[in-house]
């Protein structure tokens, strides 16, 4: 029986996030409000608020899907990475710029950087900033599954920090920026790759 309460609980939860993530697509997160969430999932407010203290815990949930989803990604290209080491960069971070439009709008991405950067200290900025983690540590161990295509002696934890905030500085480029294409961005971080590959042989 508790199995089965939890299997719903879940299962509302999931409908809720879903119905939450289709509105902030139709409008933007500022338009929506935590009652048309509810109204959209055919749940009470109150069931909402049971699930999602604040409309930016909705967000959290969206942003931490999106992580979860491109870091199993980034474990397959981690433990087969292609030859060349721009090419396997160009796998893992290709593959998080491509997924990133997957559950989350630039809006939406905007929204959540703005948290970060304008609540220090909370539950959110926490939270996202541990997901930032794991991100750069996948970058990290993909360094280390391409050493033997480094220049001997190199420090990897401070150049995986380094290319870490090279993606990131780029995607929030792309997301401030409303008309650039997905494509560009893709283009860009080739070249980037293609430099350092160089530049590390």
């Amino acid at each position: 029986m508790a199995g089965l309460r939890a299997k719903h609980k879940a299962e509302r939860a999931d409908r809720i996030l879903a119905q939450a993530m289709a509105l902030f697509h139709e409008a933007s997160f500022d338009a929506v409000r935590m009652e048309d969430i509810a109204a959209a999932a055919e749940v009470s407010t109150g069931t909402v608020y049971n699930y999602f203290a604040t409309k930016g815990d909705v967000l959290l949930a969206l942003v931490s899907l999106e992580v979860e989803e491109v870091l199993e990604l980034g474990a397959a290209v981690v433990a087969a990475p292609p030859e060349g080491l721009a090419e396997a960069l160009d796998a893992l971070i290709g593959g998080y710029y491509e997924h990133s439009l997957t559950y989350l709008t630039k809006d939406l991405w905007r929204q959540a950087i703005a948290l970060t950067i304008g609540a220090p200290g909370t539950r959110f900025s926490l939270i996202y900033a541990g997901l930032d983690d794991r991100l750069r540590a996948q970058v990290a161990d993909l360094l280390i599954a391409c050493r033997g295509q480094l220049r001997p002696g190199l420090a990897l934890a401070p150049l995986a920090d380094m290319i870490f905030g090279s993606l990131n500085q780029a995607f929030t480029d792309f997301v401030r920026v409303e008309e650039m294409e997905m494509a560009s961005l893709l283009t860009a971080m080739r070249a980037r790759h293609a430099a350092l590959a160089q530049a590390l042989a």
